[in-house]
């Protein structure tokens, strides 16, 4: 479970690259799409921190238990 975590954290910031790589190929040819992604950059830069913080909170709660 906690590898599934770990994998969906990263997905996040493949795709907050993939925003930022959008907003500058867009910014001059199409100004709203590039709003959109800057939004999708945020939020997948946001979701990778909550879930980050999310995990680490999840295995130091797993090794109390097991202690």
């Amino acid at each position: 479970m906690v590898k599934i975590l770990r994998y969906t954290e990263y997905l996040y910031i493949v795709v907050a690259f993939f925003s930022i790589y959008r907003i500058f190929t867009d910014w001059n040819t199409d100004r709203n799409s590039a709003y959109l992604f800057v939004f999708f950059a945020v939020i997948s830069l946001a979701m990778f921190f909550f879930r980050r913080n999310y995990r680490k909170k999840f295995e130091a709660r797993k090794r109390e238990n097991q202690e």
